[in-house]
């Protein structure tokens, strides 16, 4: 092979120089994380200084610009193929902000279908105390429920201001705890290749359209939303969030078109089931502070308008957050090269 070493050296050291500057820029800061255009630089970078080596092997009288190509070239070779685990760091903020919002949209079909599942019970529950007034003992979830709604709102109005002096606390917790049994369990039986998934979220709804149907009919709706709607905004997407994990579970199990492993099916998912069952415990620690604190006090007290807003406010903040979170954020890491650069031969994981 017959080339100008100067004007090929001239040429290619730029290169060599981009290159030696990413390597050195990854060695001060090994938990960096690199775009997918960089990630991309950088490979097209190390294939150039691979392919100026094996031209340079040529000429014997340029050692130490072999020798530094050599180097360059393992060092590249190091960091795109290395397999060692990179140290982890506790990050909470870039998780909840980040991988929390882009877990979820990934796997947005499982919530819509967890949606369509409870939707089906409500409508079916609300129907049932429609056409059958008599049928609220089999359907409402709790004694204090199935007794007139008129005679439980002005029971309620007329509780005092603090009904729930130094129990706060206590019943706070007490729903914590309760609904993140509920919710574990709905993910868990995602095991039954999600038909008891199903079948919880469909019952649940069941129970939510009853109670709402029986608040309407008995003109309590303004009541009915300022008691609902300030956690229940929250809860309830909990619940559903829940039902989508185990709905994911169901999905891996029955494979459908994914030849896949089961193993390797589990794989993918279990880092996004560990993220999202994460934010329901989170959401439903909100919602528990929420409903003892704020919407067990009724008018007089507390204006229905004012927590109605309040539900209104944290609905819209929540869409916004899941729908936008973790869009401006990357999505390569160092540990992740290959499924950026070698889309076939991996198996990448999708972008929220």
């Amino acid at each position: 092979m017959i080339i100008d070493l100067e004007q090929f050296i001239t040429e290619e050291k730029p290169h060599w120089q981009a290159l030696e500057k990413v390597l050195d820029r990854l060695a001060n800061d090994p938990q960096q994380i690199l775009p997918v255009a960089e990630v991309r630089r950088l490979h097209y970078l190390y294939q150039r200084a691979s392919a100026d080596l094996a031209r340079i092997r040529t000429f014997c009288a340029e050692e130490n610009i072999r020798r530094y190509l050599e180097s360059l070239v393992a060092r590249g070779f190091a960091e795109i193929h290395e397999t060692r685990a990179k140290p982890r760091r506790l990050r909470p903020l870039h998780w909840f902000f980040g991988s929390l919002p882009r877990a979820f949209r990934r796997h947005f079909k499982a919530f819509a279908l967890a949606c369509l599942l409870f939707g089906i019970g409500g409508v079916f529950g609300g129907a049932a105390i429609w056409l059958d007034p008599e049928a609220k003992p089999v359907l409402m979830p709790f004694a204090h429920l199935k007794g007139d709604p008129s005679e439980r709102v002005a029971m309620e109005e007329n509780a005092g201001k603090d009904r729930l002096e130094e129990q706060k606390s206590t019943f706070s917790s007490h729903l914590m705890t309760h609904n993140t049994k509920v919710s574990l369990f709905v993910m868990a039986l995602g095991m039954t290749w999600g038909l008891g998934t199903a079948l919880l979220l469909f019952t649940n709804g069941i129970m939510l359209g009853a109670v709402a149907m029986d608040y309407i009919l008995a003109g309590e709706t303004t009541f009915l939303l300022g008691w609902l709607m300030p956690h229940g905004v929250i809860e309830i997407p909990a619940i559903l969030v829940a039902g989508q994990a185990g709905l994911m579970i169901g999905g891996a199990l029955l494979g459908g078109r994914n030849a896949e492993p089961l193993r390797f099916r589990f794989r993918d998912i279990a880092a996004d089931l560990i993220t999202l069952i994460g934010a329901v415990a989170i959401m439903l620690v909100w919602a528990g502070i929420i409903e003892a604190f704020l919407s067990q006090y009724h008018a007089p007290v507390l204006p229905y308008s004012l927590k109605i807003g309040f539900g209104v406010v944290e609905l819209t903040l929540l869409i916004v957050f899941l729908t936008y979170g973790g869009r401006g954020q990357t999505v390569a890491t160092l540990t992740n090269w290959r499924l950026a650069l070698w889309p076939k031969a991996g198996r990448p994981r999708k972008a929220g």
